[in-house]
């Protein structure tokens, strides 16, 4: 029997890359998408979700059980980026990101468990991001969100195995995607005592996503976890220098990683 697959955010990066990939490996995939039929090219069918909007979440898992019978797998890619020196984001633009990262993504699990549950399996993958391991500067929001999924990813994990149900991470690094575009970044002010050093950030960020690496080394690892019996709690996919910054967080003093982070982003003290 195939598997059914739900992805959020699947219409474009590398949710639109995971789905092309498990379609072509015999998977029935469902993408979502806030505007489905904005979208011409899609090789798979997309289903009307809006994370914020939790009927459109329901009715949407209702229509591809009714006609699938099930769903096995709920990949929950569907997110935004944000950036912008924490005083200056406006608090309205913060609340939609936690809505769209963080709360999105819970409300879209509590809506495949009841059926993930009868069936007595499924696996649920939240899509985080490395980023999500370290406070990152003018990336703070983003990485709290992310880390907050991390932590639910791990409660969770707990709560449902004795239902057969499998939950984990994957934390992927830099990919060329068009996250850049879709994000929410505070402006730039003239007078802002941030000025300098946030564009210098802005500009990087930027530069490491239009170089970042080929979305479809995510779509294979997701194909291995899903192919894994028992996942693991998290996997992390990216450049070896973005995952070893990880080891290097892990091994040395707080205020010396601290320093390096400052460095790498020209923050004088």
């Amino acid at each position: 029997m195939k598997k059914v697959v739900l992805i959020t955010g699947g219409s474009s990066g590398i949710g639109k890359s995971i789905g092309e990939f498990l379609s072509s490996n015999g998977y029935i995939v469902y993408g979502s998408s806030r505007e489905p039929k904005r979208i011409l090219n899609s090789k798979f069918p997309l289903v009307q979700i809006d994370v914020r909007d939790t009927s459109s979440i329901e009715t949407a898992i209702m229509e591809i059980v009714k006609k699938e019978g099930r769903l096995d797998i709920l990949i929950n890619n569907a997110g935004v980026g944000i950036t912008g020196p924490i005083e200056e984001i406006p608090s309205i633009e913060i609340e939609n990101h936690f809505k769209v990262n963080l709360f999105g993504p819970i409300d879209v699990i509590k809506a495949v468990l009841p059926t993930m549950r009868k069936q007595h399996s499924g696996l649920i993958i939240n899509i985080t991001s490395i980023a999500g391991y370290m406070g990152l500067p003018y990336r703070g929001i983003y990485s709290s969100s992310k880390s907050a999924l991390e932590m639910i990813t791990e409660a969770l994990r707990m709560e449902v195995k004795a239902f057969g149900i499998e939950v984990t991470n994957v934390a992927p690094g830099d990919f060329a995607t068009n996250i850049a575009s879709g994000r929410y970044h505070a402006p730039v002010l003239s007078n802002s005592p941030y000025k300098e050093v946030y564009q210098m950030s802005l500009d990087m960020m930027d530069e490491h996503v239009d170089t970042g690496g080929d979305p479809q080394e995510m779509a294979t690892a997701i194909l291995r976890i899903i192919e894994t019996p028992k996942p693991a709690v998290r996997y992390k996919v990216g450049p070896a220098m973005q995952k070893f910054s990880l080891v290097l967080k892990k091994v040395l003093p707080s205020k010396m990683y601290e320093k390096i982070l400052m460095n790498h982003y020209k923050i004088k003290a």
